[in-house]
């Protein structure tokens, strides 16, 4: 998988509502879309927990605006 330019991205704050296999999550967007998000390897490696109810910052590809990346955890 290669990385992303810095271009290639929409960032965007949402709220994690529901928790799924593997560490990933069903994220509600401020305009009512719900995506599906994984965690980003630097949060799994200093142990961030994201539970349902948090507030989250998602990237979000301009290829695949249904997925996203949760980059950081705000509360």
């Amino acid at each position: 998988m290669r990385k992303m330019k810095d271009k290639e991205y929409i960032e965007i704050e949402g709220i994690v509502v529901e928790a799924l296999p593997d560490m990933h999550f069903k994220v509600k967007l401020p305009n009512g879309k719900v995506i599906k998000a994984f965690v980003s390897g630097k949060m799994r490696l200093n142990s961030i927990r994201v539970i349902p109810g948090d507030k989250v910052r998602v990237q979000i590809s301009k290829y695949d605006p249904s997925q996203g990346r949760i980059v950081y955890r705000i509360s």
